[in-house]
C-alpha cells in the first residue's frame, strides 16, 4: 500500500504525495533542477548538501541505478522529490532501482507531487525551507522552518585525507582542492595527462605548495561561500605564488572572495543543464550545466579581474579572468555529466595555461 507523505513549505503551503526511498522526517532547503537527464549525477552531486531537490522532468528512474555514472561515493542531498518514479527501469547498464538506492543511502523520497506547481511556487517566492512528514500536517509543522540554515557544508562533503589519481604518461601534477568535487572534474584532468592529488578543502596553502603542483583546481561544492573564511584566507596566500589556477562553481566564488569581491544569494538559483552563458569577449553563447544558489557580484570585482562570462537569462556573473595571475574561474560546469559538454574546452585552456607558465619559468 502506498504510504502518504507531505511536503510542508515555510510559507505554509502543503503538497501531498507518497513516500519512497528511506522514510524519515527531515528538513532542508527546497530547490528545483530543470535537467531532463542525469538524475543519477544530480543525486550524487555534493553541491546539493542540505537541500531537498525537486526534479521538474516528470519521469525519473527509467534507466535505473548505474554506479559508474555517480559523481561522488554517496548522495549528500537531504531528500528527493519527483512527479513519477519508474519501478521497472530498462537499460543495459542498469544495476539497481532508484527506490532501493535511496533506501540504502538513507535518503527520503516523495512522488506523486505536482512538481510543476511546486516549481512555480519556488520561482515566485524564491528558495524556501521545507519539511517532510508522514502524518497529516498542521500549522505547527511549518513553525521554525525559516530558521533552518545550511552550515558546515564543505566540511561535510570534502575528502578526509588526500587521494591520488594517476594518468598514463602523466605530464603535469594538479592539486584539486575538494570543496565537494564532482568526480568528472578529476576524470577530465586525468584524461588530459594530469596526475591529480585531491586534498581536503581545509588544506593549507603551505601544504599545497609543498606538493609542488603545476596547477591548482578549485572544485564545486555546497553552501554559502562566505561561510568559508579560512579557505578564503588560504586562497589569498596561494594566489601570491602565481600557480595556474582554474575554479568551478564554489571554487569560482571562493577565489573571487579572496580577491575582495562579494557574493549574493539568488532568488532561486540556477540548477539544470540548459543555462546559457555568454562569452563577454566574443559574444558567443554556450549552453551549460549549472547548480548554484549564490553568485559573484560583478560590480564588486577588483581591478585585477574582469567578467568573462555572463548568464544570458539574468545577466549574473558566470566567469572571471584575472589579469595579474594565471587564473580563471567559471560558475557553470564544463565537466558536465549529464549535461552539455560545450565548454569542456576550458580544461584545455587550463592545460595551455600550465604549459605557458612552464615556458616562462
Amino acid at each position: 500500500m502506498n504510504k502518504k507523505a507531505y511536503l510542508v513549505l515555510e510559507n505554509g503551503d502543503v503538497y501531498e504525495g507518497y513516500a519512497f526511498g528511506a522514510q524519515k522526517e527531515t528538513v532542508g532547503e527546497l530547490v528545483f533542477t530543470t535537467a531532463m537527464t542525469g538524475y543519477l549525477e544530480t543525486l550524487t552531486d555534493p553541491s546539493y548538501f542540505g537541500q531537498i531537490v525537486c526534479q521538474t522532468f516528470p519521469l525519473i528512474g527509467n534507466y535505473g541505478v548505474i554506479p559508474s555514472d555517480f559523481e561522488s561515493k554517496k548522495p549528500a542531498l537531504t531528500a528527493y522529490i519527483v512527479r513519477e518514479w519508474c519501478q521497472q527501469p530498462s537499460n543495459f547498464r542498469c544495476e539497481g532501482v532508484l527506490d532501493t538506492f535511496l533506501k540504502d543511502s538513507d535518503i527520503p523520497g516523495l512522488y506523486g507531487i505536482d512538481t510543476r506547481c511546486l516549481t512555480k511556487t519556488v520561482r515566485e517566492y524564491g528558495v524556501m525551507n521545507a519539511r517532510i512528514v508522514y502524518t497529516k500536517p498542521s500549522a505547527k509543522d511549518a513553525e521554525g522552518l525559516k530558521d533552518f540554515k545550511i552550515v558546515g557544508a564543505v566540511k561535510s562533503v570534502t575528502v578526509e585525507e588526500p587521494e591520488t589519481f594517476k594518468a598514463e604518461n602523466a605530464k603535469y601534477h594538479i592539486v584539486l582542492m575538494d570543496f565537494g568535487a564532482k568526480a568528472n572534474i578529476c576524470r577530465e584532468l586525468v584524461k588530459r595527462g594530469c596526475d591529480v592529488t585531491v586534498v581536503p578543502g581545509s588544506a593549507s596553502a603551505e601544504e599545497i605548495k609543498a606538493m609542488n603542483p603545476d596547477g591548482i583546481m578549485l572544485s564545486n561544492g555546497p553552501g554559502d561561500p562566505q561561510e568559508n573564511t579560512e579557505i578564503i584566507r588560504q586562497l589569498q596566500i596561494l594566489c601570491q605564488e602565481k600557480i595556474p589556477t582554474f575554479g568551478i562553481c564554489l571554487g569560482h566564488q571562493l577565489l573571487a572572495l579572496s580577491q575582495g569581491a562579494t557574493t549574493e544569494k539568488l532568488k532561486y538559483g540556477h540548477r539544470g543543464a540548459n543555462q546559457p552563458a555568454t562569452d563577454t569577449r566574443t559574444g558567443r553563447v554556450y549552453i551549460t550545466s549549472q547548480n548554484h544558489g549564490y553568485a559573484v557580484v560583478a560590480s564588486s570585482l577588483p581591478e585585477n579581474a574582469y567578467e568573462s562570462f555572463v548568464n544570458a537569462n539574468d545577466g549574473t556573473c558566470e566567469g572571471v579572468t584575472y589579469t595579474d595571475m594565471p587564473a580563471f574561474t567559471v560558475q557553470f560546469h564544463p565537466e558536465a555529466c549529464g549535461g552539455p559538454l560545450d565548454t569542456s574546452f576550458l580544461f584545455d585552456k587550463f592545460i595551455t595555461m600550465i604549459q605557458e607558465d612552464k615556458k616562462n619559468a
